[in-house]
């Protein structure tokens, strides 16, 4: 499949998948045009990276554990060494910071929401939705 064809089916941009390309993420091979040809599994394997991406995995990373990815949801491990172990458990540490920051929040745009409501219906006795700003936490990736 063309790239074109592979960006539609997931989600993501042309320039997107040069760049994972570039990074060696993925590797199509080329028509004797030159044009990038896809196979089927890019497709998956694109939507993996996505979703390590949105985890917040760094590419460095991802190029380390793609190879141990076989499908997707499988991880199958062929040959860690102590420094990908190392590498894996700072960046779990990492991803739970965040959620923790990213709950903490959560709770705190909901509580401050709940009091807005609450006080605009008690002194308008409108009550009904409405929309709140709140001052977070910043959430260091």
């Amino acid at each position: 499949m063309k790239i074109g064809e592979l960006a539609e089916r997931t989600g993501t941009s042309r320039r997107l998948l040069r760049y994972y390309e570039e990074q060696g993420l993925i590797t199509p091979s080329r028509a004797l045009n030159g044009y990038r040809e896809y196979q089927e599994s890019d497709v998956d394997i694109v939507l993996q990276i996505k979703g390590l991406l949105d985890a917040g995995l760094p590419t460095r990373i991802i190029q380390q554990l793609l190879p141990c990815l076989d499908r997707p949801q499988t991880i199958y491990v062929p040959n860690v060494t102590p420094e990908m172990i190392a590498t894996l458990q700072r960046e779990q540490a990492q991803l739970s910071e965040r959620i923790e920051c990213l709950t903490r929040n959560r709770d705190a745009i909901a509580d401050y929401l709940d009091t807005v409501l609450r006080v605009r219906c008690q002194h308008s006795g409108a009550c009904e939705a409405g929309s709140a700003t709140a001052v977070m936490d910043s959430c260091s990736a």
